[in-house]
């Protein structure tokens, strides 16, 4: 019996060791949310003594954003026996951190259910990627779709380059918003520097012009080329309902029509 005893220590201390060893915070805790059990990962994030956090609530001692909410996955994990993953922001130590964070079931040696195992890796720096890209992406969609006001009312949106499905449903978006906040009343798609389309983009096209009459703007589409049209046709699009110039310069001139104005030469 001692020996089956120590054996049984002994591999407790092993057990232990190894998750000591783990470069990541673990925590076990019982089904009332008490501490069991902390490696030296979480004990040095946390900045804590193991013989003071044993017993207490894991949210008196680990605070975050999901704590004592739904969104907990420890909550979720104990309540459902099943695994949970989730974000969230973490303070630490050394400040705040933003860990990926992941509930598991835990059970004795018996199969039996007594509480829940939860290990966090520290994400920080992939979410301040991840947010830096985000800002890169915005930039360089404002950047691919520059509307610029021409005149009071009048904005124009040169398009050049390749437009994909992506880009065209970015191009909406750009037009709808910049239309509302200068409260425009036409707007000029130029894309004179567009070679060519595909069939998804061009019905793109269109639906931006009908868009732009939902919110009380005129759409001109100018530069329209040969390429462009022969795909437009072929899909069989009615355009009399669409305003269209061969060059900027004529689409500037309807849409100074439209509002009433007129330029003319210097006496």
């Amino acid at each position: 019996m001692k020996s089956n005893t120590v054996a049984a220590e002994a591999s407790q201390s092993i057990k232990e060791k190894i998750l000591d060893q783990i470069p990541t915070p673990v925590m076990a805790v019982d089904k009332n949310f008490h501490m069991m059990y902390l490696n030296r990962n979480a004990l040095e994030m946390l900045d804590k003594d193991y013989s003071k956090v044993l017993g207490c609530n894991c949210f008196d001692i680990v605070h975050s954003t999901h704590c004592k909410t739904d969104r907990c996955c420890m909550r979720k994990a104990l309540e459902t026996g099943m695994p949970y993953s989730d974000r969230t922001e973490l303070d630490t130590a050394h400040g705040k951190a933003q860990v990926a964070y992941y509930a598991v079931p835990l059970t004795d040696d018996s199969g039996e259910f007594i509480g829940g195992l939860e290990f966090a890796v520290d994400i920080t720096e992939q979410v301040q990627y991840e947010e830096r890209l985000r800002e890169q992406n915005q930039t360089i969609r404002l950047m691919s779709t520059p509307t610029i006001k021409l005149w009071d009312g009048i904005l124009v949106l040169p398009v050049v380059g390749v437009i994909d499905s992506l880009r065209a449903q970015n191009m909406m978006e750009t037009m709808l918003n910049r239309i509302v906040e200068t409260y425009s009343k036409v707007i000029i798609l130029d894309i004179q520097g567009v070679a060519a389309v595909d069939t998804a983009v061009a019905n793109h096209i269109i639906k931006i012009t009908k868009a732009t009459k939902l919110i009380g703007c005129e759409c001109i589409l100018s530069g329209i080329s040969p390429a462009v049209a022969q795909t437009i046709i072929n899909l069989g699009i009615d355009m009399n309902a669409i305003k269209t110039k061969s060059t900027l310069s004529d689409a500037l001139s309807e849409a100074l029509s439209i509002i009433n104005l007129e330029v003319t030469p210097k006496q």
